[in-house]
């Protein structure tokens, strides 16, 4: 995309920023790139394949680049509402960083797909996403493509599990966290995982178990799943880098659905938009602790 790739040269070239975060094509498809001349920005990249949500690199946990000094990222819309959260809850100044929002048409479940997009190969979060031209940026690039196609699996899956017996959805969550190996590549990928020191690392006292064993697992996902309630913007990563293959986007995604039905959260890349979790609203109907 030349558009982009003149934008960022001249955003370095004019001392605006001191790097860019973008993308570029990889041995095995797309991966994130710093970008710290504007002869490196020539190799910056955006199409189906850039599925990396690069607002992960614009986290308190980052101290490696934000050392580097002020950053440009590259931004899907799904990006720009994960920056909305940082900023809505004080972990990264707006004025630090300069936003480049690129016009989305979907992109792809994993980094080497290839084709046409379609249901087959189409991240879950795409079809009927509200974010495809991000409001929260600084610069807004490309051409707004078609409305991507819609997937449907997760909701399916989470609509299948909710017609079991407690027993039965039990068993299935025993299986498929029993596969955990506990490397947090959930928590190191996710853009909202801010803590300095998460509570699974705390060993004085141990709130969660650190052996990958099934209580252990069942007590750090849903811990994380309940960190992330009214905060994750449903941007897949931490399924896609899980080398387990754990439905992680099934948990995220239910707790998603009971924020929207009980609170009217959806997602947002509007960082003023007052999320579930730290605003009180008197109208709450609050049934369940009656």
């Amino acid at each position: 995309m030349q558009e982009l790739v003149d934008l960022t040269s001249k955003l370095l070239q004019n001392g605006d920023v001191n790097v860019v975060i973008g993308y570029e094509e990889g041995p095995r498809g797309v991966r994130p790139v710093v970008a710290a001349t504007p002869d490196d920005c020539r190799r910056l990249i955006f199409d189906h394949r850039a599925v990396h949500n690069l607002a992960t690199y614009l986290s308190p946990r980052r101290k490696h680049l934000r050392v580097r000094g002020r950053a440009a990222v590259v931004l899907k819309g799904c990006d720009a509402a994960a920056v909305a959260t940082l900023l809505r809850e004080r972990q990264l100044k707006r004025d630090d960083v300069v936003l480049i929002g690129v016009r989305c048409g979907g992109v792809y479940r994993t980094t080497t797909a290839e084709g046409a997009l379609s249901a087959d190969n189409v991240a879950d979060r795409c079809g009927g996403c509200a974010l495809r031209e991000p409001t929260l940026v600084d610069h807004l690039v490309g051409d707004l493509p078609p409305e991507p196609p819609t997937a449907g699996q997760r909701a399916a899956r989470i609509a299948a599990l909710e017609e079991l017996s407690p027993a039965e959805r039990f068993d299935y969550w025993r299986r498929s966290l029993a596969d955990c190996v506990r490397c947090n590549a959930c928590r190191a990928v996710c853009p909202l995982c801010v803590c300095e020191r998460c509570v699974a690392d705390k060993t004085d006292p141990q709130w969660i178990e650190s052996s990958p064993h099934l209580r252990g697992n069942f007590s750090w996902h849903m811990a994380r799943a309940l960190h992330l309630a009214g905060r994750c913007v449903d941007c897949g990563e931490c399924q896609r880098a899980c080398p387990a293959g754990i439905p992680l986007t099934v948990i995220n995604g239910k707790v998603g659905q009971v924020m929207g039905a009980r609170f009217g959260f959806r997602p947002t890349d509007d960082p003023d938009a007052p999320a579930p979790i730290g605003t009180f609203d008197p109208d709450d109907s609050q049934e369940f602790i009656r």
